[in-house]
């Protein structure tokens, strides 16, 4: 008899009553080693012409004690949109906004790359949407007019012209965050389901010496954007 896994070599030696059954090993989950048929096999279970068949187990089992162990799924990598929008209601809890939440600029460009019908709204004055910068595919509504510096009474009928989907994603980007924290909620209150404000704004916060564009912003975070 030749030498088996599990050391039982009858299991791997001795008969079973069928040429077409393919038992395995009781004590190693193998196949028996050199099919397993006894030749004098006739046919019939009953004629008792199989031997050595009390030491074969007739079952297929497999409970080896050498048995690989069970094989797990790697673990599933967490959806970044899912996160992020966690994230950002996250802030708007613990903040008490009234809209969605809030995303910083990074979460912003990853959001409009992902979910379908996404707009950005640059809520800056048209002077700034000219001369410091934009980002491509953004569409300026302004919050306050230039020059005057007063709050646009067409903001909300402007946005609805931008955006008529009301439940479409709609993310407000100003200069720092400020007027677009303003314009996220006044889009909410207007039945905007799905309003974020982008945290930091375009330019960012300023710096020691008073400059913006140092700190954070989406400049900063070297997003696409661009001037004149």
């Amino acid at each position: 008899m030749s030498a088996s896994p599990c050391g039982n070599a009858m299991h791997h030696n001795g008969y079973y009553p069928s040429r077409s059954a393919s038992p395995w090993c009781n004590k190693c989950a193998t196949r028996p080693l050199g099919g397993g048929v006894d030749p004098s096999y006739n046919g019939s279970s009953r004629s008792g012409a199989f031997r050595r068949s009390e030491s074969v187990a007739v079952a297929p089992t497999r409970n080896c004690d050498d048995a690989n162990p069970p094989m797990t799924s790697a673990p599933l990598e967490p959806n970044p949109v899912t996160s992020i929008l966690a994230a950002a209601q996250r802030r708007a809890i613990d903040r008490g906004l009234p809209y969605s939440g809030a995303v910083t600029p990074a979460e912003a460009g990853t959001l409009l790359a992902a979910l379908p019908g996404a707009k950005l709204i640059d809520v800056r004055t048209r002077a700034e949407w000219d001369y410091v910068g934009r980002v491509p595919g953004s569409i300026l509504v302004e919050w306050n007019t230039y020059p005057e510096g007063l709050r646009n009474p067409a903001f909300i009928e402007q946005l609805r012209d931008a955006v008529a989907d009301v439940d479409a994603p709609v993310l407000f980007l100003c200069r720092s965050g400020q007027r677009s924290d303003h314009a996220a909620r006044a889009a909410r209150a207007a039945g905007y389901s799905r309003a974020f404000n982008v945290l930091e704004g375009f330019e960012g916060d300023k710096d020691a010496s008073g400059q913006r564009g140092h700190l954070n912003g989406w400049r900063n975070a070297r997003l696409p954007w661009t001037q004149g």
